[in-house]
């Protein structure tokens, strides 16, 4: 069935904002396939990248960094997609997939969401639920027929729901329970729109039952209906989506066999339907036809497997209930259990749970799992069944993220520790000590799960949820409630709960698990949003600002992403870079013009991008040195395609250039290049992306001032441009051209 974790679509297009990791997967079938994509905190509040893991019945599938699908366990039907039919209780390569960003799993038959917007699918088929046109089984995978522009996808026991970049959702395989909505077949080998539902973000598909969150933070759902797993205080089935009873400010749903999980932002997760063995967490085996509250408070995450249910608290603690014959709750017993226990586990981010088996990814970006494993899906390398979670496979940390101020580097292993180095004239590298540093040394802050650098002050989230930050503080960017300089980490005032940060030249923002933003620092051109020009040295909230999922800081404007795709702006605009279609000031957001579908934004010194969910890229504001990539100098007060560019997952900007990463893991970049920043072997401004030399198998991207830096899948770290304060980190002071390797540990 399908036991992912239904995260609310952060609009997918596989957003590597800059600091992400997880290493997965190393010596399977001869290869290395390191890389890394720890799905941070962004899980809660449903500000997820896409699904990166998924459980089946008795296998289990995840994406690689490079796109690349990777599955275990049992096989007979082919669902470990790699042209055979036998089991591996250790990860193999699914065939002829590339560019994927997410993943479902049904009972027996998985499927993959591409960075292009396609599904596709392997595995059983014997009710449509590959969606290929046919009911023949497939070892390998098939593409989804008539669907373009998905954003999520979710399976169920032999269905699957996926959402579009309208609103729209979409579902085949099998009917017999209205799963796919109100259809007279009893099953569709083809997607077929659901009727009746609009602007929806997440989708999520349980045994023969299908969800849907909207925007507003209401829960839909259709299908089967005899345990009560529809909500809406009945038992009967109908193939017309309704909306789930006493329920609101959901942020993501996760769908059972028959029974469904729902996070609100307030940190409560609330359950409703089979309740046999408890795994509704209310302390009873009742039944319930309407959400009840889960016995839990400071959810981060909460997920439905077949007959149990996982959730993680702000703390790191995993907490589980419900069935337990198969050793799935984890804590070393086999008792089930109608309240949250602790499993033996902490440092959790995120969850799936299986039939019989349960995984947990942690803040140190491993990947854990316990169980049933008679047909390997523990991923151990065994077919032993664990009471206790075990690591899956033979993971390998690597390097998580790295960020750039004007004149220094910071960077954030897969431990969460920091390193920093280039210029410290005033504490930027946050080591107490005032000199410059030519190589990386290690911080004394841990548990550090993202970094961001401003001019001279840099901003970290801890996995506590906490933001700490150091350096200039003359307009309060440390917001710790004072104007004075840290060359120490301090926490930023009365901040917790946050899910993702941004450093503006001056300023900084954070992005709350409730969809808010908060803004410190320099605000004489409203970048804070909170419709004042006084600066701020402690948070204030952005006015009028909601379902944000994720921000973008410039040098003296700010940028939000909301969860309908569209993009919002204030601050600064003498250059267009607002995208309002003038050159007005705004001190409160306004939405960017004639933009939908978006996946991810970024902000550069006076120009912003946005990525839409086909792979293209868009731009605005000040355009003199061909930042905006359009072939032009000319600025632009509305987006712009950016020329020759496509497949792209993940974009960036510097002061006054732009760099992007293709799903092929090569570099683009144009834009300003008197000091190499671009990297392609001279120093001729580009007005048109052109490729970075030597640059391939790449991960990530992150653009300073004046220099560039991307993350490599086999854990090297690279950099190029100036280099006159040691910024990029080879132990000189020579701007480099090209690209040279960052010299770590």
């Amino acid at each position: 069935m399908s036991l992912n974790e239904s995260h609310l679509s952060s609009r997918i297009g596989w957003t590597w904002a800059l600091f992400v990791g997880l290493w997965l997967w190393t010596g399977c079938g001869g290869e290395d396939p390191s890389t890394h994509e720890r799905a941070l905190r962004q899980a809660l509040a449903g500000r997820a990248s896409a699904t990166r893991l998924s459980l089946g019945q008795y296998h289990s599938v995840g994406v690689h960094s490079d796109g690349s699908v990777w599955a275990w366990g049992y096989n007979r039907q082919g669902q470990l997609g790699n042209g055979l039919f036998t089991d591996s209780p250790t990860p193999v390569k699914v065939k002829n997939l590339e560019d994927a960003v997410a993943v479902a799993s049904g009972d027996y038959h998985s499927a993959a969401l591409r960075s292009d917007g396609t599904v596709w699918s392997w595995g059983d088929n014997y009710s449509g639920q590959l969606g290929n046109g046919t009911v023949l089984a497939s070892n390998e995978p098939v593409r989804a027929q008539g669907l373009f522009g998905v954003l999520s996808v979710g399976s169920g026991f032999s269905h699957s729901v996926a959402l579009r970049s309208d609103g729209t959702v979409w579902a085949w395989g099998d009917n017999r329970y209205k799963q796919l909505g109100a259809l007279a077949a009893t099953s569709s080998t083809l997607p077929v729109q659901v009727a009746g539902l609009s602007g929806v973000i997440a989708v999520a598909a349980g045994g023969n039952t299908s969800l849907a969150l909207r925007s507003d933070g209401t829960v839909w759902a259709w299908g089967d209906n005899r345990s009560g797993q529809l909500g809406d205080g009945t038992v009967t089935t109908r193939g017309t989506p309704a909306q789930v009873q006493s329920l609101a400010g959901v942020v993501t749903i996760s769908a059972g066999a028959s029974h469904c999980v729902a996070l609100r932002s307030n940190g409560t997760a609330w359950t409703w339907g089979l309740n046999s063995t408890g795994q509704l967490g209310d302390g009873t085996k009742i039944n319930r036809s309407y959400p009840v509250q889960v016995v839990l408070t400071d959810v981060l995450a909460a997920v439905a497997g077949n007959y149990h249910s996982l959730a993680v608290r702000v703390d790191g603690a995993v907490w589980a209930w419900g069935d337990n014959r198969y050793r799935q709750l984890g804590n070393g017993t086999l008792t089930s259990s109608t309240l949250p226990i602790q499993a033996g586990l902490s440092g959790g981010v995120t969850l799936v749970a299986g039939f019989k088996h349960s995984l947990t990814l942690r803040a140190d970006g491993t990947v854990w799992s316990w169980g049933d494993n008679a047909f390997g899906q523990l991923g151990d390398g065994t077919f032993l069944p664990r009471m206790s979670p075990v690591r899956v496979g033979n993971t390998t940390l690597g390097n998580p993220g790295v960020t750039s101020g004007q004149l220094h580097s910071v960077y954030l292993d897969a431990a969460g520790n920091l390193w920093s180095w280039g210029d410290n004239e005033e504490g930027q590298l946050g080591n107490g000590l005032g000199a410059d540093r030519l190589l990386p040394a290690r911080m004394g802050l841990t548990a550090s799960v993202a970094v961001a650098a401003g001019h001279r002050h840099t901003v970290v989230l801890k996995g506590d949820t906490t933001v700490w930050s150091w350096g200039v503080n003359t307009r309060g960017e440390v917001g710790d409630g004072s104007n004075t300089n840290r060359s120490q980490p301090v926490p930023v005032s009365g901040l917790s709960g946050i899910s993702a940060i941004s450093a503006g030249a001056y300023h900084s923002l954070a992005l709350h698990n409730d969809g808010t933003v908060w803004g410190w620092g320099f605000n004489r051109y409203g970048q804070l949003g909170d419709g004042t020009t006084v600066d701020r040295n402690h948070p204030v909230q952005v006015t009028g600002l909601a379902g944000v999922t994720a921000i973008a800081a410039g040098h003296s404007h700010s940028l939000a992403l909301r969860s309908d795709g569209t993009v919002w702006a204030w601050g600064y605009n003498f250059d267009g870079q607002i995208g309002s279609g003038n050159n007005a000031w705004h001190i409160v957001p306004v939405q960017v013009v004639g933009l939908s579908a978006m996946t991810a934004i970024t902000a550069g010194g006076y120009h912003s991008m946005a990525l839409r969910s086909d792979g293209s890229v868009w731009s605005w504001g000040y355009n003199g040195s061909g930042q905006l990539g359009n072939n032009s100098t000319l600025s632009q007060n509305a987006p712009v395609s950016v020329a020759n560019l496509s497949g792209i997952v993940s974009i960036t900007a510097g002061d006054y250039h732009s760099l992007a990463l293709r799903s092929d893991g090569t570099v683009r970049a144009w834009g300003f290049n008197f000091d190499g920043q671009i990297g392609d072997g001279f120093l001729e401004n580009r007005h048109v992306p052109v490729m970075v030399v030597g640059m391939t198998g790449v991960v990530a991207v992150i653009a300073g001032d004046h220099h560039s830096m991307a993350l490599r899948s086999d854990g090297t770290t690279w950099a190029w441009g100036a280099n006159a304060e040691g910024q990029l980190g080879d132990g000189t002071r020579n701007d480099s051209i090209i690209p040279v390797k960052v010299e770590l540990f």
